[in-house]
């Protein structure tokens, strides 16, 4: 038992992998959309390339969404709304108009024989308007429906009377007529006429609602064993129509019972070898990334982030594909890593949304493009101005991209959608979100990208203002390390600004006790005179874990840190350390006199230990020369290869040869022979 968690604690780092690879797999293949690839790729336009192709079974073929979206417009246009005639209105306005005659004092002055002919003129004149029915106000449609006695009779809007249309009428009627007190009957009638004929929207919506339902999605059948098209003939028109209808039927049906089971293993398998291609990549050429768990997690979670958005997009409407920003993943990899692992990264995610999204071969091809623009373009993204241009021009990619694919596809622009191309530039838009996402990631991850560096490098941050004021020439000394160890690691293709702030902070230590180090003494007392070697070296020691806690508590990033772990190395003290065997013989502890160490690691810290111990033993040349500067460069650089400095790190002989030359170069520059001026 004993054994066994001793073995899972050595490997746990390898664990971890398995288990984010594993996880990482399941979490893209769950994320896919619940169908499958048709095994046929093709485009309106563009010729057949396979065999004939046979109908493997009877399907109908399907109307477009636009074709079916028409008919059902066209409907919408051409039914008819209802109306409800209300029989029991007639009734109790031809009542209210008797009742109304009955209270008249005018009316109960007339003869019998005048009122009957009074009360038969009213209600001949309302029979009238009634007959058709009495709305409130215009109807809109010609024609319509009128729902009489629970039977609908289609007729004339014309034909029903508004109330301004039916006192109109009896104003006319009257007007003409010799009856007695007309004008007494038309101010009546004026007064009982209500509306009797009302808009019916719940029966007009139903009946809509029931013809819409029946409009059929498909024209026509295609049976099994017909020719669907054939090889070399141009994917249009019917056969088109034909090709999509059998894509649909196909991928439906396929998504069923076992087959389920089957497409999901096949959908493993393929995510499966993707990803680990990217394990492939970083174990073998990114073997510093491999190991850290924590970075390994950070790529797959953008890769997984990419992922999640894009099948996002695609369930709810697919036309926005390409307004998701895929070119964050390059962008914020080639920030924190470099611009082959950014790119690698960003096809491998391509070749997985390859899977679900529309005109796969158009979307694989475009993006892919776009990534190498984005690798290419954006150089110093920590400068505003980089990064619009940048992102103009990977906007700009998009649309001539789609702009050809679509010429190829249509033959021409007529029919162009030019608000795909606001999707483009939305992308572009959203490509500037990198800059607060890369902030995210340093406090979420530990990571340090190129802004931090470049706000870590300004002399007059909080800590390196402290180190000038407290040991100035430490400070000099600082500066002039980062010069030389920033043009080294640019010739060999190494991270220059960070070895510049590497350099720019690796000594802070030394403002704890800045005259015991030779650049800050400026008198002829040296404080280590008065003390025995060991205690000496302690203290010169003692700069290196000094510096570091200072580090940690003005949370420098430990990506900086590495380069004051690593600067000396475990070299020894030399001279306190032959100091102390002078007076005392061999009998003299190394390990009190060496620095706890690690050893450089990386090319970068490397570098920095190189310029460190070439800057500061120059200071000792009295009359330097092209010669005297070669040889002084190659006897520093020697003794740190023959104490094995530089084994851990991953800098070839040919990348120290290349340092030497930047730093011999540079120092020739600086001890350079001057015209001595007459006084």
């Amino acid at each position: 038992m004993s054994n066994q968690l001793d073995n899972f604690y050595k490997n746990q780092s390898n664990y971890y992998k398995y288990f984010l690879y594993v996880l990482s797999v399941a979490l893209i293949v769950y994320l896919f959309p619940k169908g499958s690839k048709f095994k046929y790729e093709f485009q309106k336009g563009r010729s057949w390339q396979y065999e004939n192709l046979m109908a493997p079974f009877d399907f109908a073929i399907s109307k477009s969404a636009e074709e079916v979206e028409l008919e059902k417009s066209q409907l919408r246009e051409e039914k008819l709304p209802y109306y409800q005639y209300k029989q029991d209105v007639v009734q109790t306005v031809k009542n209210e108009f008797i009742s109304t005659l009955n209270n008249s004092e005018q009316y109960n002055s007339l003869s019998n024989a005048e009122r009957t002919s009074l009360i038969e003129k009213g209600t001949q004149l309302l029979a009238t308007l009634y007959d058709q029915g009495v709305v409130e106000n215009q109807i809109t449609k010609s024609r319509l429906k009128l729902v009489k006695l629970n039977t609908a009779e289609e007729i004339s809007g014309t034909n029903i009377f508004t109330i301004s249309e039916a006192k109109s009428l009896l104003n006319k009627e009257l007007s003409e007529s010799s009856i007695p007190f007309a004008t007494e009957l038309l101010d009546t009638l004026e007064l009982v006429i209500v509306p009797n004929v009302y808009y019916d929207q719940e029966l007009t919506e139903n009946e809509l609602n029931g013809a819409l339902a029946q409009v059929s999605t498909t024209r026509g059948q295609v049976r099994s064993g017909d020719l669907i098209i054939g090889r070399g003939e141009v994917v249009e028109g019917l056969k088109l129509k034909k090709l999509n209808s059998l894509k649909s039927q196909f991928e439906s049906d396929l998504w069923q019972g076992n087959n389920t089971y089957f497409i999901v293993f096949g959908y493993t398998l393929l995510v499966a070898l993707v990803l680990i291609m990217l394990f492939l990549f970083l174990k073998r050429y990114r073997q510093e990334i491999f190991e850290d768990n924590n970075k390994v997690t950070f790529i797959f979670v953008n890769i997984l982030l990419m992922v999640f958005i894009t099948t996002l997009v695609v369930k709810t409407d697919d036309n926005y594909v390409y307004a998701v920003p895929l070119c964050i993943l390059p962008l914020i990899l080639k920030n924190f890593f470099d611009a082959r692992l950014g790119l690698f990264a960003h096809v491998l995610t391509v070749l997985i949304l390859g899977f679900i999204v529309p005109n796969s071969f158009e979307f694989i091809l475009l993006q892919i493009i776009a990534g190498i623009v984005t690798i290419l373009t954006i150089s110093e993204a920590h400068k505003r101005a980089n990064l619009f241009i940048s992102v103009s021009q990977i906007t700009a990619i998009y649309i001539l991209g789609y702009f050809a694919f679509y010429i190829i596809n249509e033959g021409g622009v007529t029919n162009i959608k030019w608000q795909n191309f606001a999707y483009f530039m939305l992308n572009g838009l959203l490509l500037l979100a990198s800059f607060p996402l890369i902030y995210i990631y340093e406090k979420l991850f530990g990571l340090v990208s190129d802004v931090s560096l470049l706000e870590l490098s300004d002399t007059n941050s909080k800590l390196l203002k402290e180190l000038s004021d407290k040991a100035p020439g430490t400070f000099h000394h600082s500066l002039q390390v980062a010069n030389l160890a920033e043009a080294a690691a640019n010739q060999i293709g190494a991270n220059g600004m960070l070895v510049r702030v590497g350099a720019l902070y690796h000594d802070i230590g030394k403002m704890f006790n800045p005259t015991y180090f030779t650049e800050n003494q400026i008198t002829n007392i040296n404080p280590h005179d008065d003390l025995p070697p060991k205690e000496s070296a302690k203290i010169i020691i003692d700069h290196v874990i000094k510096g570091i806690e200072l580090a940690r508590k003005n949370n420098v990033p430990d990506r900086v840190i590495d380069f004051l772990r690593t600067h000396h190395g475990t070299s020894l003290v030399y001279y306190f350390y032959k100091k102390q065997k002078d007076l005392v013989g061999d009998e003299v502890n190394e390990e009190e006199f060496r620095y706890p160490g690690p050893p450089p690691f990386s090319r970068e810290t490397a570098i920095l230990m190189m310029a460190d111990a070439v800057e500061a033993a120059s200071k000792s040349l009295t009359s330097p020369n092209s010669q005297i500067i070669d040889d002084f460069v190659e006897k520093i650089v020697k003794s740190q290869m023959d104490a094995d400095q530089f084994l851990n790190a991953n800098i070839t002989l040919k990348e120290i040869e290349a340092v030497k030359k930047v730093l011999k170069q540079k120092l020739i520059n600086i001890y350079h022979l001057r015209v001595e001026y007459p006084e």
